[in-house]
């Protein structure tokens, strides 16, 4: 069960990336001056990644509760 552990934190260590990339990349678009509607569509590019992201984290931390329980 150890193996599970590992991969559930290898999985949560890749959404919190995705989650610091989606941060960073909305900071970038904020500084960057653009017009409203650009933002907006900035911003609803990233979005997805965002979901993504805290998806794979959350699956990522339920792995490692599940291998910390069975083993």
């Amino acid at each position: 069960m150890e193996v599970i552990v590992w991969i559930g934190a290898a999985l949560s260590a890749l959404g919190l990336c995705g989650i610091v990339y989606s941060i960073v990349a909305v900071a970038r678009a904020k500084r960057a001056n653009l017009s409203d509607e650009d933002l907006r569509a900035r911003v609803s590019a990233i979005l997805p990644v965002n979901l993504v992201a805290l998806f794979v984290s959350m699956i990522g931390l339920m792995a490692v509760i599940i291998g910390v329980m069975l083993g």
